[in-house]
């Protein structure tokens, strides 16, 4: 979709997750990003807004769905802060796509709201991206770049073994 991505195993990881959240009977928050931009393939209706197969399957049970226009899922319908606080819930395992959008920024202001945050790297991936300078940044450094940024300030920054060891 936006050009050459890292981390092949990423959906088989993020699946391996949600199978042991669903397990252990704890709750499973699914983020779409709904952009209002006519070109983007995000936009609803477009193939690149609908949700993997492996998380929409009629005998998967989801306990909220938070639709968002913009990086952080916590700027969504309904919304995020609330529904967890609502529910006493202070610790957050974060996955998905991409690396250094949605996840990074969902995880840097969860730790700003006081969330304890797991930060499932290889459950996560990105795309190459071409830098002001016109040098193109591989998405492999783009995620080493995150894993960095979060780690020990936003998040713990960890591998879908470590999450489920």
């Amino acid at each position: 979709m936006w050009g050459r991505r890292d981390n092949p195993a990423c959906e088989a990881n993020i699946a391996l997750l949600v199978d042991a959240w669903r397990d252990a009977e704890r709750p499973v928050v699914l983020v779409r990003h709904d952009s209002t931009s006519p070109r983007s393939p995000l936009r609803p209706g477009q193939p690149g807004n609908d949700l993997r197969a492996f998380l929409t399957d009629p005998g998967i049970s989801v306990d909220v769905l938070i639709t968002k226009g913009v990086n952080s899922a916590f700027y969504g319908d309904p919304d995020l802060h609330a529904w967890l606080t609502e529910r006493g819930i202070t610790r957050l395992t974060i996955c998905g796509v991409t690396t250094n959008h949605c996840c990074e920024t969902t995880a840097r202001m969860a730790g700003n709201l006081g969330y304890d945050v797991t930060f499932v790297i290889d459950a996560t991936h990105t795309f190459d991206r071409v830098a002001p300078d016109g040098a193109v940044i591989s998405a492999e450094e783009i995620s080493r770049v995150t894993a960095a940024n979060l780690h020990g300030e936003f998040a713990t920054v960890v591998t879908t073994e470590d999450v489920l060891a």
